[in-house]
């Protein structure tokens, strides 16, 4: 620090150990209200984030929370179809109005701005950082408890954008039972550990099935790994989803909110308990 100097960073060009960094979190639109965000993140696709996002805000929503879920996935948007969802967002002078669920869950995606629902989304990658950003910044967010953030698979320029600028209280993992996934576990660790933002639990998709006669749960995609991951990166909650056709049916037929095997209940009834203390 300089002899001279004023305390006013905004004038000065010096490299010192007073000034300090610049926040990138940008606030929401000026009529949105919410509590708590949370990223559903995975270093690969195809582990089923959408669907955990969707089970979570099911859960959330069953628990008499007011739930809210941004689908970040701007080249894939697969969170209307799960909730049923095929009418436009709808918008005027003061912003844009997120879609909702019939039991109430507040959605924004891309697919409820397109003309055509099975219209391609062919954008370079600022031009869909930048959308993600507006659904933050320019919708109409109604008293959201939790939103839940349905990332892109990876760590590339959406992910970036939404650690950066998001005020998000926490991550949650999707993984799957195969090896190779704990090295995808311990990417997002890594990239959640360098934006410094508390990973909240991990959940292993297509953990096991249960055999229809007996009740035994099959390992058909090898040994699941969550316990020994959770136990290794220190992650606090984990949950096991099994490979579920009622589940899968009702996702594909837009009634996720109609399923009664919530395997994510519990999990989120945990995590819900610790960011409300």
């Amino acid at each position: 620090m300089s002899e001279n100097c004023t305390h006013d960073c905004s004038s000065c060009k010096e490299s010192c150990s007073s000034r300090k960094a610049e926040s990138l979190i940008k606030k929401p639109h000026k009529l949105a209200k919410i509590k708590k965000v949370i990223a559903v993140v995975s270093g690969k696709g195809g582990v089923g984030k959408s669907m955990t996002s969707a089970m979570l805000a099911v859960s959330s929503q069953r628990m008499g929370y007011n739930t809210a879920v941004m689908d970040a996935d701007i080249t894939g948007p697969s969170i209307p179809k799960m909730f049923g969802i095929h009418s436009r967002a709808m918008g005027g002078d003061n912003g844009i109005l997120p879609v909702d669920s019939k039991t109430g869950v507040q959605i924004m995606s891309m697919n409820v701005l397109l003309e055509r629902e099975d219209e391609p989304v062919v954008w370079r990658g600022a031009l869909i950082s930048g959308t993600v950003l507006q659904f933050w910044t320019d919708v109409i967010w109604e008293d959201v408890d939790f939103m839940f953030v349905d990332m892109p698979p990876g760590t590339g320029d959406v992910p970036l954008t939404i650690f950066q600028s998001l005020p998000l209280d926490g991550i949650i993992i999707v993984t799957t039972p195969q090896d190779l996934v704990g090295m995808i576990v311990q990417k997002a660790v890594n990239m959640a550990s360098m934006m410094n933002v508390p990973i909240l639990g991990i959940v292993e998709n297509m953990s096991y099935i249960a055999c229809p006669d007996c009740g035994r749960k099959l390992s058909i995609f090898g040994e699941s790994t969550v316990d020994a991951l959770a136990l290794e990166y220190g992650i606090p909650a984990v949950a096991k989803v099994p490979v579920d056709s009622a589940l899968t049916a009702a996702a594909d037929a837009g009634k996720i909110e109609d399923i009664e095997n919530n395997y994510l209940q519990n999990f989120f009834a945990e995590i819900s308990d610790k960011l409300n203390k």
